[in-house]
């Protein structure tokens, strides 16, 4: 009885210690689909940094346009096509900052056989703004409406209802982090108006490379001066030097600035010819720093940008 009551312990120690092994093979039972992260693509850094304050430990991001790459031309990656094929949303800009509906963006999308109900615009409320030809027509919109924190506020609303309306189980998440996120822009927009007003009038003259900042200074009141009205390959050409160089004189014009992502010798030409200094500082335009960086935020990059133009026009 002894032998065959050992035998029997030891028959279920060897089920035990199976089941056990079986148990360590696959430790993680698995995971239900609405406890795993949204798959999110993002067409570049500003949305990116939208959706992670939004979206939280509830989403996995994937970026598309890298920090010092153009949105205008990009070529998406392999690793790109991969990530827009598994996406359960995508994010983009609009307003034709991607290339329009035949551009990159698109291609690639068209290319994965995505579901036009998962992919979203953040400019869809947005008014366009356009960048006149040659011949004085309204001939491009131009995409830079974000940097006005008023259009970050509808932008990041629009993610939020999109979020909360694609992942329903985790709708209060996202609304609770897209208020509060919103709360904080709104904020901006007050420090905006604040900050602006608090600039001499005759001083409220933003002159830029590009005229990237269309949308903002007609928002808040500030007269534009640039040397080039979007990305070509004619930028800072002689005649467009030419023209800058009578408007920041015949305005008298206190600082010049220089985006952090252009070629700064056509302003510099611009600031021999005039006598005025340019700041110091870079402004930030068409995307956010990377991470570490001082400006590696929206929200960052909306305060940086507001106290930089104040404290120059304001001398």
């Amino acid at each position: 009885m002894g032998k065959i009551f050992k035998g029997i312990i030891v028959a279920s120690m060897a089920v035990f210690l199976l089941a056990a092994c079986g148990k360590d093979d696959n430790p993680k039972e698995k995971t239900s689909d609405k406890d795993k992260p949204l798959q999110v693509v993002t067409s570049f850094t500003i949305i990116e940094d939208i959706a992670r304050e939004i979206g939280g430990d509830a989403v996995e991001i994937h970026n598309l346009v890298p920090t010092g790459t153009d949105p205008h031309e990009y070529e998406p990656l392999p690793q790109d096509v991969k990530k827009a094929t598994d996406a359960d949303i995508l994010f983009y800009n609009g307003l034709n900052l991607e290339g329009g509906k035949h551009g990159w963006f698109f291609k690639m999308i068209d290319s994965v056989g995505q579901k036009e109900e998962n992919i979203y615009s953040l400019t869809e409320r947005v008014e366009p703004m356009y960048l006149s030809g040659d011949d004085g027509k309204d001939e491009e919109i131009n995409p830079h409406a974000f940097i006005d924190p008023d259009v970050g506020i509808k932008m990041a609303e629009d993610m939020r209802d999109a979020l909360m309306e694609k992942d329903p189980d985790r709708k209060d998440y996202y609304e609770e982090r897209g208020n509060e996120y919103i709360s904080r822009l709104q904020e901006i927009n007050k420090e905006y108006e604040q900050k602006i007003n608090d600039i001499p009038k005759e001083k409220r003259i933003l002159v830029t490379s590009e005229r990237a900042f269309q949308y903002m200074a007609a928002h808040y009141g500030l007269e534009e001066g640039f040397i080039w009205e979007i990305d070509t390959e004619e930028n800072g050409s002689p005649q467009q030097i030419k023209s800058l160089v009578s408007f920041v004189k015949e305005r008298q014009v206190p600082v010049l600035f220089i985006e952090s992502n252009v070629d700064a010798r056509p302003m510099e030409t611009v600031s021999k010819e005039t006598g005025i200094p340019f700041s110091k500082k870079p402004i930030y335009s068409d995307e956010i720093g990377k991470p570490g960086e001082e400006v590696d935020t929206y929200m960052k990059y909306l305060h940086y940008n507001i106290k930089l133009i104040h404290d120059e026009l304001s001398k």
